[in-house]
């Protein structure tokens, strides 16, 4: 039998360097907002069994309004996020249903997400306990100094871009969560959370586009993606 599996959706930046004035969840993409691409990728994957929507208070009502209109069945609760974003992801766990055996926690914000990568990272969790998508990285990456000179130059072939969904079996992600709890860690990225009690995160190499929206010019690539995909 397989095992159960929430993703938790973190959805409830400010969106500062958009610099949009709104939530960037609801930039149309295609006539349709980024945050509705999102949910329909874990909403069509066979491997994911319920879906959290953690969103600022402001976006509540349109989010609901969205998942309603989209016919979306697998979103089960809508909370609120904290500050930050670990606080974000506690809250969202907070309200995952009983059965959950895994947590697949996502960025709101990356809306190209392909059901085969959800259901690659997920396998992938299923066999060692924490997976992560992430992407080869093509550039040269450079160390530097307080004053951004060059300090040294890693091999980018040990080099991956991490990127979410990040799933994790239940019980290791509670562990990671009270430890981070108790030494008061401020980390932005859940992987650090289970490596800082010393396990071991595997990364699954993501076969399609799956971009964060940070800036605008991230909407033109996006928009041209998701046209490709559907001609």
């Amino acid at each position: 039998m397989k095992s159960f599996v929430t993703a938790i959706i973190v959805a409830a930046g400010n969106s500062t360097r958009m610099g949009l004035g709104y939530s960037k969840q609801f930039i149309p993409l295609l006539g349709e907002p980024v945050i509705k691409h999102t949910l329909m990728a874990f909403e069509r994957s066979e491997i994911i069994d319920s879906v959290v929507v953690v969103c600022r208070p402001q976006d509540e009502d349109d989010i609901r309004g969205v998942i309603e209109s989209a016919g979306i069945s697998k979103v089960k609760a809508l909370v609120h996020g904290g500050k930050e974003r670990d606080e974000s992801v506690r809250n969202g766990i907070s309200a995952a249903d009983s059965r959950t055996e895994y947590f697949a926690i996502h960025d709101g914000a990356r809306p190209l997400v392909s059901g085969r990568d959800i259901e690659n990272v997920v396998q992938a969790a299923f066999e060692c306990g924490a997976a992560a998508l992430g992407a080869l990285v093509t550039d040269t990456i450079k160390t530097v100094d307080s004053e951004n000179t060059i300090i040294g130059t890693p091999d980018r072939d040990t080099l991956r871009a991490v990127q979410t969904p990040q799933v994790f079996e239940k019980g290791l992600y509670l562990r990671a969560l009270e430890n981070a709890a108790d030494k008061a860690l401020k980390v932005t990225d859940d992987c650090k959370l289970v490596e800082s009690i010393g396990e071991s995160v595997k990364i699954v190499i993501s076969l399609d586009p799956n971009i964060k929206l940070t800036t605008k010019s991230d909407i033109i690539f996006a928009q041209a993606i998701l046209k490709e995909r559907t001609e």
